[in-house]
Parts: structure tokens; sequence; C-alpha cells
């Protein structure tokens, strides 16, 4: 199989994706750049947590390494999550009874805080709520903190699931859910976009 050489760090992971694990010589033969660039890379691209490593040991020496993606790599390649994501969602959807609905929302909410809860820090709702935001903007998600007053205040400035909220505001639940589960105290939804507002704000209660 013939792969273009990369150029970027986005055919860089493509790369990993669909011929990985590899060597460091093997990554330079492919992008036809010297074993020291490639190096350069992958120490930048493990320290944002997108590639991980194995040691391989050969008898006496110092041993060599083959890399591939991790899950947060594999998220920004071309995997189809998001219309897996829509399938699933239809089906929750379909749930007719009122309870079992609302107890899917709820398990999909904390499996999500479960996965998220190792990146949020903090001791206090307000620590953890700003934890929350900066977890966001990091995964692209605009969204800041108000702080004034007595409770806090979380806003999205740009929706985390446009296709799902677009069709059921039970996405908002989850959603809801899920910062409550990770702040450690309930959450209130105070403004959303499906009810005409330009943002969606969660308050600490």
């Amino acid at each position: 199989m013939s792969i273009e050489s990369p150029t970027c760090d986005a055919d860089f992971l493509d790369l990993l994706r669909a011929a990985g694990p590899l060597g460091v010589t093997d990554l330079a033969e492919a992008m036809e750049v010297t074993p020291t660039a490639v190096r350069q890379r992958l120490t930048r691209l493990m320290s944002q947590q997108i590639i991980q490593r194995e040691a391989i040991r050969n008898g006496r020496g110092r041993p060599k390494h083959r890399y591939w993606l991790t899950d947060k790599g594999l998220r920004m390649t071309g995997s189809n999550f998001a219309d897996l994501a829509v399938a699933l969602w239809k089906e929750v959807r379909a749930l007719e009874d009122p309870s079992l609905r609302r107890e899917m929302l709820r398990r999909i909410a904390k499996a999500m805080a479960r996965g998220y809860a190792n990146q949020v820090e903090g001791k206090t709702p307000r620590e953890r709520l700003r934890s929350v935001a900066e977890l966001l903007n990091q995964r692209r998600i605009p969204a800041s903190v108000d702080e004034n007053g007595p409770q806090s205040s979380l806003t999205t400035h740009a929706c985390p699931y446009p296709n799902l909220a677009d069709q059921d505001q039970s996405i908002c639940t989850m959603e809801r859910m899920m910062i409550s589960e990770l702040v450690g105290n309930d959450v209130q939804l105070m403004q959303c976009r499906l009810e005409g507002d330009d943002r969606c704000r969660f308050q600490t209660g």
C-alpha cells in the first residue's frame, strides 16, 4: 500500500491510524524527513496525549519504540463517531416510557462524566466548574464561567451536540446531568438555544 508523505499533523495522525503502530524509522521513511524531525513531532503530540508509545526490547541496548493513536487521537481522525451518536440518540428518543428514558439519560450522563472525571480538578463546585470550562475549551467548545454573585454559572457559546440538540432538548438535560456529576453539585439550565437564547447557561445550585 502506498501512503503519500504526510505534511501536517492531520496527515501524520491519519498515517498512524491506517498503518500503525509504527516506529520512528517507518514514520521517517513515510514522511520523507529525518528521524529527528519525526521525534520532535512525536514528542509534541505525546505531550498533548494524542499519541502513545510502547518500548520494544531486542537484547541489550536502548529499546526501540512503537507509536500509535490514543483515544483522543482517534477522535481527531476520520473515526465515524458522529453518525453513530446520532443513530444511538434516535433510539433513546424512541423510548416511550418517560421514567425509562430519564434513567437512560442519567446513565449516559454518568458514563460520560466518568470519562472526563480525571481531567476535572478542584475541591469546590466553583473550582470544578472553572475546570469544566477549561476542558470544554480544550475540546474546541467555547465556554466561560461567571463567578460574580453567590452562584457561579457556566456558559457554552457553541453547542457540543448541534446535530442532536436540534432534534431533541433531552440532550440538554443529559448535558446538565453530566456537568452536575463533574461539579459535584446540582446544576440548573438557566438559558437554552432551543428556547430562543443565543447561548446555553448552566448555574450551580
